[in-house]
């Protein structure tokens, strides 16, 4: 992987039973990211995710039950501040993120402290309908607009935080539920990092079962306005120094 000398990466995926998906993802991850670190964060499952992490030579972070993906980021930020990694790459362990468009994220950090793969950008023919996509491009116009550039997918869970937000994501992560994706982006926002974009590709979970019908989906996404709405009227949120982040 071509990055800066200076640069550490850590691929950090949140993982809630995945132990039959899990495998193939690392072995991918492997094969296209040799030179990155890779941590599993075992947000409480019931199943092997964990054991399966390990005999994949994977460090993992095992949670004592289910927090959701912004708990489980959290986690992952405080462990890069610990093993001092500059940027961390956010990548479902469903199989649905390619492995291969990880560097392009990367690259992209060099003049953005948070970039987003977004599935509504060019790329793929990923689609979504009704009060789902209606929901999306509500929140996806809002942000654009605080951002100053176009952001198309602002629930994807595929991007990548670079060394001021890692910092600030370590402390502020939100952990509630939906904060992983939207109000995060506000804090970022807010706290006056810069947000952009690139076009990514999302392919099917390679084994195991979605977590959301699409009733559940289109619940979460307006549920997913509200959180909007309500992170807009919380305060900014300071990045602390680097020497002050407590793990």
């Amino acid at each position: 992987m071509s990055t800066p000398s200076v640069q550490r990466v850590l691929v950090v995926l949140p993982a809630w039973n995945e132990d039959q998906s899990l495998p193939a993802v690392l072995d991918e991850i492997r094969e296209h990211l040799p030179d990155v670190g890779v941590l599993v964060v075992n947000d409480g499952s019931a199943d092997a995710t964990s054991a399966v992490a390990r005999r994949h030579g994977v460090p993992v972070l095992d949670l004592p039950f289910n927090l959701g993906v912004g708990g489980a980021m959290r986690a992952g930020f405080r462990y890069a501040i610990e093993q001092r990694y500059d940027v961390v790459v956010q990548v479902d362990a469903d199989g649905q993120h390619d492995p291969r468009d990880v560097p392009r994220i990367v690259e992209r950090l060099a003049d953005a402290d948070v970039v987003i793969g977004a599935r509504f950008a060019g790329t793929g023919d990923y689609d979504v309908r009704g009060p789902r996509r209606w929901a999306m491009q509500v929140m996806a116009g809002t942000i654009s607009r605080m951002a100053g550039t176009t952001l198309t997918d602002t629930t994807s869970g595929f991007r990548g935080a670079g060394p001021r937000a890692v910092r600030l994501f370590a402390v502020h992560y939100p952990a509630e539920y939906l904060g992983d994706t939207i109000e995060s982006l506000i804090i970022a926002l807010r706290s006056g990092l810069t947000v952009e974009q690139i076009g990514v590709s999302m392919r099917d979970r390679t084994a195991g079962r979605p977590s959301q019908s699409p009733v559940k989906a289109a619940v979460y996404l307006l549920r997913a306005c509200l959180a909007l709405v309500i992170s807009l009227t919380r305060r900014r949120t300071p990045i602390r120094p680097e020497s002050s982040v407590v793990v």
